[in-house]
């Protein structure tokens, strides 16, 4: 990688608003967390586990560094720098400037007159860490002690990932788990999987089969969750022609989810924002009543699932285990 090419990068990066943080890290601020300090309800995060959107953090540990370039994701994966990270920062540094640089860029709205100050100084310390921001966080190889130090910090972790990095995972039983592990499980078969995320890694969809069961293997040990992003068949964009939510893949989906055995099952709907408009057009966008249709025939296939939960502004679906406890509590 050429120092020219991540200068650039990262100068591409700020003038998109994203905080940068260290050599690889960064922060951005969600508009439900914004819509929370204001008032308004939070994302589905808060309606479905019980944290409030007014305390997370949208963030990674490894902004463009991915294995794979996913035909509906609206980051600038076209901007990808490998999986080598230029460097390895301490990771409680790194999260002691996420939280300033989440401080700096989230001061302006004091002046707003719908912000209540009792409420914006209690969540100006995160409760949340989401890692799903951009780029792939398992690439950072102090994961597990970032986890653990958030659990000192008596804050939540959500670990997004694209299940690329099995043996890393495996890692964090050990060093330091999330309070809750996502798989993104996008494409339901081998040929799509390929299609679908274009990824650098050798022998990729084996690999991500290898997550699948690293993730049952954590039973009862982590939060569990397959995630879903459906995209119904256009003429719009570069890849406009392609689905990864027909009948046959019902049937696919379910296989995946009973070999990962989670706690959790998101469906959610894909929408044609940011960078993703050039390859999927508007008119491959899933709208709730269809993701709620979809999730449903999915429920179908399982045993000891259910429907438990649906926000349409999100325009996503939760399927979860029979018993399980949604409510992570308000921390």
């Amino acid at each position: 990688m050429d120092n020219r090419d991540l200068k650039d990068v990262r100068e591409k990066l700020k003038k998109m608003n994203y905080g940068l943080v260290g050599k690889t890290s960064a922060v951005q601020i969600c508009r439900w967390t914004k819509n929370s300090l204001r008032g308004d309800r939070g994302c589905w995060k808060e309606k479905f586990y019980g944290i409030s959107s007014s305390g997370c953090v949208q963030m990674t540990p490894a902004v463009m560094w991915c294995e794979n370039q996913c035909l509906h994701c609206w980051r600038p994966i076209e901007m990808n720098l490998g999986t080598d990270l230029p460097g390895v920062d301490d990771p409680v540094e790194i999260l002691d400037g996420i939280v300033a640089k989440r401080r700096e860029m989230l001061m302006g709205m004091k002046g707003n007159k719908k912000v209540d100050l009792e409420n914006f100084e209690k969540n100006i310390e995160p409760k949340l860490f989401t890692m799903s921001l951009s780029g792939e966080p398992t690439l950072y190889p102090r994961l597990g002690e970032m986890f653990a130090e958030i659990r000192k910090r008596g804050a939540v972790s959500f670990l997004v990932t694209n299940g690329l990095n099995p043996d890393v995972l495996r890692g964090l039983e050990e060093s330091g788990l999330p309070t809750q592990l996502v798989i993104s499980t996008n494409a339901p078969n081998e040929a799509l999987w390929n299609k679908w995320h274009r990824s650098s890694k050798k022998d990729a969809w084996n690999v991500f089969l290898e997550s699948l069961d690293v993730m049952r293997e954590l039973k009862g040990k982590v939060r569990r969750v397959i995630r879903l992003t459906v995209v119904k068949r256009g003429k719009e964009g570069e890849f406009g022609g392609m689905t990864n939510m027909s009948e046959e893949n019902v049937g696919e989906y379910c296989e995946l989810i009973r070999k990962a055995s989670p706690d959790f099952v998101h469906v959610k709907g894909y929408k044609a924002v940011g960078f993703a408009r050039e390859r999927m057009g508007y008119d491959s966008q899933v709208w709730h009543d269809e993701v709620l249709d979809y999730a449903g025939k999915i429920c179908e296939g399982l045993d000891g699932y259910s429907i438990r939960a649906e926000d349409e502004r999100s325009c996503v679906v939760m399927i979860a285990r029979d018993g399980v406890e949604l409510e992570i509590g308000k921390v």
